[in-house]
């Protein structure tokens, strides 16, 4: 009963338009208050801060400024042009290049937000410009952009490993697959749609423009490579990587393409401590709040009932995927993450799932979140960008929305598409 009425306090504010770092830290002090637990609100300071101190967290702002410095240094346009000379001449035409774009991206920046309102830009106006239909584009960039946070580098796996404990080089390497098919089944969706409609198609590129556009990108494509490698290889950490894609970026902005200017950068730099600072506000007051749901055994009074309703793992998994689902309809994803960890961690542990799959499954039901109403953050970046209502978006996003669904439910229900990689590259556990 505590459970249901912790959780009804938190979802009710957040549905009155509370902030989701203020309704946690409310719903944890109102609730120790009324449980005549004062006293402990004196921790509060001390809480927060220590949520916040981790080594693995610096990842996040050199990420999201990564990000920020490869969409303003003109690098997103020479991967638009090389992933249209590769797959333009498909059904869908520039939606194909759109998809591939976003994969191509996500290997440098791992935030949604940052792909859907940088290179969402570029792809949605070549495809206005040639013809698609406006609705059509939006949601094409809407759903493309949630590829970022699975392929690695990713911001939601960082918050993961660190609240888990678990190996960040291990969750990246479990991105790559489920990322890539992900990729391959919003592109499936771009085609039936596309040949349904009739939209345009470019015409096969030659291979000349299919090598020079290469060559203009070769640089930027590198990016994944040096992030992914240096880890692999032990030369650097993945929060250590965070910085070296931020020099990479700088260096290729500022040097190589001179598209970055050093007036351009106080500019980025604040909207990178804009972004930062809140998301470390969440995780801050989430830290609070998973502090509440540990001192009253909630996580253990969630086991019990999973377990009263079955003891079958699989069709535990499932209930648990409905809660991220409709979670991800109220909050935004990291938010899902940071209050839905502390309690099936626990759960994961007793039904003998892998936390590293675990980990791959919960951000790929974050990513749908991000592309339902009413709290969906990529449908409202591109909605911003475009001038159409949340409404029309959600009327045109669905076949994608069934693509990264089934693909949610391969990874959960067949263990070795997100193991695979990292069991084959640093060995099983």
């Amino acid at each position: 009963m505590t459970t249901l009425l912790i959780f009804a306090a938190l979802v009710g504010l957040i549905l009155i338009g509370v902030p989701v770092a203020i309704s946690m830290g409310l719903t944890a002090a109102a609730t120790f208050l009324i449980m005549g637990q004062p006293d402990i609100l004196t921790m509060v300071p001390q809480r927060m801060y220590a949520s916040t101190t981790s080594f693995t967290l610096l990842a996040i702002p050199f990420f999201i400024l990564a990000g920020n410095l490869m969409n303003t240094g003109g690098i997103t346009q020479r991967i638009f042009r090389f992933a249209r000379a590769l797959v333009g001449h498909i059904w869908g035409g520039l939606g194909q290049v759109n998809v591939i774009a976003s994969m191509i991206f996500s290997g440098m920046s791992g935030a949604a937000v940052a792909d859907a309102a940088g290179l969402g830009m570029i792809e949605m106006k070549a495809m206005k410009d040639n013809g698609y239909d406006w609705r059509f584009s939006a949601a094409v960039t809407a759903a493309s952009s949630t590829i970022g946070p699975v392929i690695p580098p990713s911001i939601p796996l960082v918050i993961y490993g660190f609240l888990t404990e678990v190996s960040v080089s291990r969750l990246f390497l479990a991105g790559v697959v489920p990322g890539v098919l992900m990729g391959l089944a919003l592109m499936v969706a771009v085609y039936c749609v596309s040949r349904k409609r009739q939209y345009p198609r470019d015409q096969r590129a030659s291979l000349r423009e299919i090598m020079a556009s290469g060559k203009a990108a070769a640089l930027p494509l590198l990016t994944p490579v040096i992030i992914v490698g240096g880890i692999l290889s032990g030369q650097f950490t993945p929060t250590e990587a965070s910085v070296v894609a931020c020099v990479w970026a700088l260096f290729l902005g500022l040097v190589v393409y001179r598209s970055v200017r050093i007036v351009d950068l106080p500019e980025i730099f604040w909207e990178t401590l804009a972004h930062t600072v809140r998301i470390m506000f969440i995780i801050a007051t989430a830290g609070f709040f998973g502090w509440l749901l540990i001192l009253h055994r909630i996580p253990v009074e969630v086991i019990t009932g999973l377990t009263s309703l079955s003891d079958n793992g699989a069709l535990v998994m499932l209930i648990i995927i409905g809660v991220l689902l409709i979670f991800g309809c109220f909050l935004e994803g990291i938010a899902v993450l940071l209050i839905t960890i502390p309690i099936f961690q626990k759960v994961i542990v007793h039904f003998a799932i892998d936390p590293v799959q675990f980990g791959i499954v919960m951000t790929l039901a974050s990513m749908i979140g991000l592309l339902t109403p009413p709290v969906g953050m990529c449908l409202y970046a591109v909605s911003s960008i475009t001038g159409l209502s949340v409404g029309e978006l959600t009327r045109e996003i669905w076949p994608y929305l069934l693509g990264i669904f089934l693909v949610l439910l391969a990874v959960a229900f067949i263990p070795q598409i997100s193991l695979w990689l990292p069991n084959l590259v640093m060995g099983s556990r």
